[in-house]
């Protein structure tokens, strides 16, 4: 268990064609939008009444608690957005509106410490009674993420004070002492929060607290002795039940929330997709801080069992909306799935902090194989409409009409009852920096492509980092490096595994640079005068089949082209995509897209069965099929033009 770091913002800004574009539209468009929503300015839209619920919480508002228990967190991640934006470039607006909330927030806050609308308006005896399905810790860390990241951004010290109360009073009400809660979380979330709360302080009694609702999680019943003194009474429909937490899901509620084990003999991801995965992030986080071996090899096999039998191939984890949950393995239909955004969010989170301790392309293949398909395609081209959901086939009609399905929207949305996934998309994509490289004494890891400059801190000296690079539409990444206060020092740069070859040039010499067995070459060079290092990555389209196990996809290819997934639209293709079988034995032709600027598109063959006007509900095969052209777009663009049926995994001819 080898020890790396993130790096520090001060070490890294991103500067690329493709990523400043998404940064712009969060700053100008997501995070205002999201601002709107917020104070239920969005006609014809879901309503929020998030910043009233504060309001009404802080006492210059009258009225009665609006929206779902965990309201609040949605201004939280808001927050965060605009922290992680203006740690970019401060941007007076956008700063004047988080103060205006922070005052808010200031104002609804107890004199204890205590944070939460919900129960300050509604339930105000009842604080701490429903810790499992009320979420009333992670709407805490949600705050403290947010509070971390405007402090980190502007040096303001007022939000950071109201997250020192909170973190300070939940320490007074949860541990391991006579007295306290001997509980955990039932939605994860405050020990990533504490973590990071950690880092910026150096006080490690949230480092402690966060150790403890980890280590204390499926080791004792206190979810079943809260649920009897509460009289078994379930939060969601008020009226006495058999078991806890039992709104929405068939599973057995200690395998939904994660606490059937403790958490050291978990083996297989299981319960609601987000919150596994943000536990998940908290372990592989504590099991690098404490160096804890145990714990990280609990994170590894966790790990396995996602990426090697739970995982869409666009990223997506999580594949029944019954609960949101992760099923078994290779259970992944593609016109039911869930794939909840905030889901591949997570998993990022969770590939992150395994790079901490490892060193292995797998975490950085994960982290753009969900970054550049179901997180960029939770959101449109103009940052005003959202998916929660992400499936792989949709038929509106279907959508629409069937309670199976009816959790598939066939359009973005403007927002959601539970709006997640907007917010956490706004906060998530103006971080990217932090995962572009990682550090240790000697060597920079090289995880992510994209354009930017970087002087990243080694154990003597510092190594000066230009890349430039068209990715993800192109594989030719250039590096220009140049040490500072040494002379020599090692550039490790992942090849993907979706790379059938690549080449390295030194200086415009082609070397000899062989993958080592995490999946990185190592360039150990003298880069004191600097040095030129440039890795094409062959990038051309490929068609894929899943295991035999996952039974919905027998027959049918997906086709990818570098971290690309590509799919069919009916804007494109026609009505009755199912009808079009591709045909794997003709090339596959490139072609610059007509509609997005700068983005690859494909062609390629196939034949299209004839759909002859029918009345009656069955009649005779006839098997007429004929030659067609089939236009493949990426995933993450689908539903940005004309409403219509999408479909992921084609037939083959």
């Amino acid at each position: 268990m080898e020890k790396y770091r993130l790096i520090d913002k001060t070490e890294c800004t991103i500067n690329d064609s493709f990523w400043n574009r998404y940064t712009a539209l969060v700053r100008e468009s997501v995070i205002p939008y999201q601002w709107e929503i917020l104070n239920d300015r969005i006609p014809d839209s879901e309503p929020s009444h998030s910043i009233r619920n504060f309001k009404i919480a802080a006492g210059t508002l009258t009225g009665e608690f609006y929206g779902e228990v965990f309201q609040d967190s949605d201004v939280y991640k808001w927050l965060e957005a605009v922290g992680n934006v203006l740690l970019l470039e401060r941007n007076q607006d956008l700063e004047a509106k988080a103060d205006e909330v922070i005052c808010i927030i200031e104002e609804a806050q107890e004199a204890d410490g205590y944070l939460n609308t919900y129960y300050s308006i509604m339930e105000p005896d009842k604080k701490w009674t429903n810790v499992l399905e009320c979420h009333e810790l992670y709407c805490a860390g949600h705050f403290i993420e947010g509070a971390i990241s405007y402090f980190r951004a502007t040096g303001k010290d007022r939000v950071l004070k109201i997250a020192f109360r909170l973190a300070n009073h939940i320490e007074t009400v949860f541990g391991p002492e006579e007295g306290k809660l001997h509980g955990y979380p039932g939605h994860q979330e405050i020990e990533i929060a504490l973590l990071r709360l950690y880092e910026v302080t150096g006080t490690k009694r949230y480092l402690d607290l966060a150790k403890y609702f980890i280590d204390t999680r499926g080791t004792n019943d206190f979810f079943e002795q809260e649920f009897e003194k509460r009289d078994r009474i379930c939060f969601w429909n008020k009226a006495k039940e058999q078991y806890p937490n039992r709104r929405y899901n068939q599973f057995s509620y200690k395998n939904y929330n994660q606490f059937h084990l403790p958490v050291r003999q978990q083996k297989e991801a299981t319960g609601h997709a987000v919150r596994a995965v943000y536990m998940y992030t908290a372990m592989a986080d504590l099991a690098a801080k404490t160096e804890d071996k145990e714990l990280f090899a609990a994170c590894k096999e966790l790990w396995e069992n996602i990426v090697s039998k739970q995982l869409y191939i666009t990223g997506g984890i999580g594949s029944t909306p019954s609960g949101e949950a992760f099923t078994l393995g290779y259970d992944l239909p593609n016109d039911t799935n869930y794939s909840e955004t905030c889901a591949s969010i997570g998993l990022m989170f969770f590939a992150q902090k395994m790079l901490l301790s490892e060193a292995n392309r797998t975490y950085a293949d994960v982290i753009e194989q969900a970054l550049y398909n179901t997180v960029l395609g939770g959101m449109n081209d103009q940052g005003n409409r959202f998916f929660y959901v992400n499936p792989l086939a949709v038929v509106p009609e279907n959508c629409k009409a069937s309670t199976e399905r009816n959790h598939v929207k066939p359009v973005r949305q403007k927002w959601f009852a539970c709006a997640c996934c907007p917010p956490n998309i706004a906060r998530t994509l103006p971080s990217l920096w932090q995962y572009a490289y990682t550090a240790d004494k000697d060597t920079v890891y090289s995880h992510l492509f994209m354009g930017s400059e970087a002087e990243i801190k080694l154990g003597e000296g510092s190594l000066e980092i230009k890349q430039e690079t068209n990715y993800p539409w192109s594989g030719k990444i250039k590096y220009q490096v140049k040490s500072k206060g040494r002379d020599r020092a090692t550039l490790a740069i992942r090849i993907p595994s979706w790379a059938p070859a690549y080449t390295v040039k030194v200086a415009g010499q082609e070397v000899s640079a062989e993958v080592a067995d995490n999946g990185y070459v190592y360039l150990s060079e003298d880069f004191a005068n600097g040095l030129e290092i440039e890795v094409e990555l062959k990038m051309t389209a490929r068609i894929l089949k899943s295991n035999k196990n996952v039974h919905y996809n027998l027959g049918r290819v997906a086709v990818t082209r570098g971290p690309i997934v590509y799919c069919l639209e009916e804007a494109d293709n026609g009505k009755y995509l199912d009808l079009i079988e591709f045909d794997p034995s003709e090339p596959i032709e490139e072609v610059p897209s007509k509609h997005w600027s700068g983005v690859t598109e494909l062609k390629a063959a196939g034949v299209r069965e004839a759909a002859a006007e029918e009345s009656e509900l069955y009649q005779d095969y006839q098997g007429q099929k004929e030659t067609t052209e089939i236009q493949m777009v990426p995933y993450f663009l689908w539903n940005n033009r004309t409403p219509g049926e999408m479909l992921t995994w084609m037939r083959v001819k």
